[in-house]
């Protein structure tokens, strides 16, 4: 039986708390191949430092971090909208570092995280949000289904966490 997920925004307060079971999902996902801006072998350390600046943004009040749990209370998934933008630009956020921990993926997280993603974007006035993925992954569908537009690929724009080149497609949403 498939437990129940549950996504929710982390509040200010509980951000720094997140941050151990947060290193784990980045680090699972990074062990996966996922092109997420770090390299394999991602050390722990590494990771909590990452997840310990994203916890400051948040209570800063430049980012939004949301999470999805599994019925155990386990963080499963992440999603964050990059709230703080230039003064020309305060009706868009960046949707950053969709990541979902293999053992619960094929459940429709991402999904779930994606529309929560939309929920907090309008609960913050924003009404243009921007994305990139790796060209050709698995994501690219799931931006196709929740409305996203393909804005365009560049080639050879990053590294894969085992060294290699991949592109970067980038998509907008308008809400």
């Amino acid at each position: 039986m498939t437990q129940a997920i549950r996504v929710r925004r982390v509040a200010a307060h509980e951000a720094a708390r997140c941050v151990d079971d947060l290193a784990d999902v980045l680090i699972d996902c990074v062990d996966g191949g996922a092109s997420v801006s770090f390299m394999q072998p991602l050390a722990r350390d590494k990771a909590v430092a990452f997840w310990r600046m994203i916890a400051g943004g948040v209570e800063r009040g430049e980012r939004a971090l949301l999470i999805a749990e599994d019925g155990d209370g386990r963080i499963v998934g992440t999603v964050q909208l990059v709230l703080a933008q230039p003064d020309n630009q305060p009706h868009r956020a960046d949707v950053a570092k969709m990541l979902v921990h293999r053992r619960a993926r094929r459940r429709g997280v991402a999904q779930q995280l994606m529309a929560a993603a939309d929920a907090v974007a309008r609960d913050e006035r924003k009404t243009v949000l921007v994305l990139d993925t790796v060209t050709g992954g698995d994501a690219e569908r799931l931006y196709a289904r929740a409305g996203w537009q393909r804005v365009g690929d560049v080639p050879k724009y990053a590294l894969m966490p085992d060294g290699s080149l991949c592109g970067t497609t980038f998509y907008y949403k308008h809400l």
